[in-house]
């Protein structure tokens, strides 16, 4: 019989729509509106307790391996996997995963029976309209998943915690007249259900259950699946977070939030400034000359350079000779200084106007520049011969008259380094002035760079501080 592609469950809720914490809760009580009895005593993982004889949720360590019936009501086979299409997979229909069939293993093939051909699901057996002999072959479907082998007891992202989760459990629900995937459940607890006899796993209580919308799968691994994982939603976590899912996840997890992450190449980049170095090499490795040469002009220079001097020589040359000019003498002045010293820590990206600038055209320099965020909270003041004159905090600039003179927003006679100074002048000079930007200048009083105490902390704090202290741990 020829896999139909019609039949997908319609969602309960309009695309990308947010369930939050009581996602699963709502869909479950609809289920358990909509269908009675499933299998007496066992309990709700996301509602609570379930009525005596109502349950509306199935786990699907219970329903793998349970009998197949046809209309006949004999034992035909036996239930091999259920078919998911994941959200986000092309159709935009499904929040909650809808089950669109079962492979049936009969007679040592697997079957595909369609989710409109089947009439019952319980913990003890399914039932379908065709008898299992009719069913045609089991074939992949682009967007599809088999919950069991693909996700079940697999690393998924929560993207609320921003941590990787173990799905242990996958929780299905039916809502309406179709079957849902709704949750996972992340707790030690299926791990003992599923080594316990049939007869005896629905006594095991469902653990910590997260609703479907919360996580994201590695999908990577699935054969046909033609899926990644969604950028809109990996977008909204900060690059350090994402920097931790991938220290915490395996290669090939790594990988797939890396590719991700990499439509944006700005992201991207920030991401891969807050990896650790060993990863950095890692994912490095696997990329051209020519990509890893456009993701270090990405990066800001002092985190590109730090990166360029952990590659080994016969590729270091490479890569950098395929950096854009502007951004390659940068990189290149600043190999030229020893990594644990002002001018190895200093970015060479700053904001700077003359002493005879008003007031309305510092701000509008910030403006126009591209120097990051965090290192345009101070303007640099400059004498007609070049040497730094003073520094202006862009909160006085604009909070000062726009017509004025820059001078009276300026701070003079700043505390500066001299690009040799070492990290202990460094954060000397940055802790005694309560400094969150430090000028580096050299022997004329000319700007070469700055220093941000972000860069400071991270060449302070030892290394793997992040597992350390659980910030890229894994359940």
């Amino acid at each position: 019989m020829p896999r139909a592609s019609e039949g997908q469950p319609p969602s309960t809720q309009p695309p990308g729509s947010t369930t939050g914490q009581g996602g699963a809760a709502s869909a479950a009580s609809e289920a358990s509106a909509a269908s009675p009895a499933s299998a007496p005593g066992v309990t709700s993982p996301v509602a609570g307790q379930a009525e005596e004889g109502q349950s509306p949720i199935l786990h699907l360590s219970g329903v793998l391996g349970i009998a197949v019936h046809g209309p006949s009501g004999e034992e035909e086979g036996r239930l091999g996997d259920v078919i998911a299409r994941l959200a986000g997979a092309g159709t935009g229909l499904a929040w909650h995963p809808g089950v669109t069939g079962l492979v049936v293993e009969y007679e040592g093939r697997e079957r595909f029976a369609h989710a409109s051909e089947v009439t019952d699901l319980t913990y003890d057996k399914a039932v379908l309209t065709l008898e299992p002999g009719s069913l045609g072959l089991f074939e992949r479907r682009p967007g599809e998943v088999l919950l069991g082998r693909d996700l079940w007891a697999r690393h998924l992202i929560h993207l609320e915690g921003a941590r990787l989760v173990r799905a242990n459990e996958i929780e299905l629900a039916k809502i309406g007249s179709s079957w849902q995937v709704i949750g996972v459940d992340t707790s030690s607890r299926p791990v003992l259900r599923r080594v316990l006899p049939r007869r005896l796993r629905r006594r095991v209580k469902p653990g910590r259950v997260v609703d479907w919308s919360d996580v994201e799968p590695f999908v990577a691994h699935v054969p046909s699946a033609r899926l990644q994982i969604p950028f809109r939603k990996l977008r909204r976590l900060h690059p350090a977070k994402l920097a931790d899912l991938v220290e915490a996840a395996s290669h090939e997890e790594g990988e797939e939030i890396i590719r991700a992450v990499g439509q944006d190449s700005e992201l991207e980049a920030d991401v891969f400034e807050e990896l650790d170095t060993e990863h950095q090499l890692e994912f490095l490795k696997s990329r051209s000359d020519e990509e890893a040469a456009r993701l270090l002009s990405a990066m800001a220079p002092d985190d590109a350079v730090d990166l360029l001097t952990e590659l080994d020589q016969d590729r270091r040359l490479p890569i950098l000779q395929q950096v854009p000019a502007a951004a390659q003498h940068k990189l290149r002045s600043l190999l030229s200084y020893n990594p644990e010293t002002a001018g190895g820590l200093m970015n060479p990206d700053f904001v700077s106007v003359p002493a005879t600038a008003s007031v309305a055209e510092a701000v509008q320099t910030v403006k126009a520049s591209s120097t990051p965020p965090e290192a345009a909270g101070v303007v640099f003041v400059t004498a007609a011969d070049g040497s730094l004159e003073g520094t202006a905090l862009l909160v006085q600039l604009l909070r000062a008259s726009q017509d004025a003179n820059v001078a009276v927003a300026t701070r003079y006679e700043p505390a500066s380094l001299p690009p040799d100074a070492d990290i202990h002048e460094v954060v000397r000079m940055m802790t005694d002035f309560n400094l969150a930007v430090a000028p580096v200048v050299d022997e004329d009083g000319r700007m070469l760079g700055q220093i941000t105490v972000d860069d400071v902390l991270e060449l302070l704090l030892p290394a793997g501080w992040r597992r350390q202290y659980g910030m890229a741990s894994s359940e």
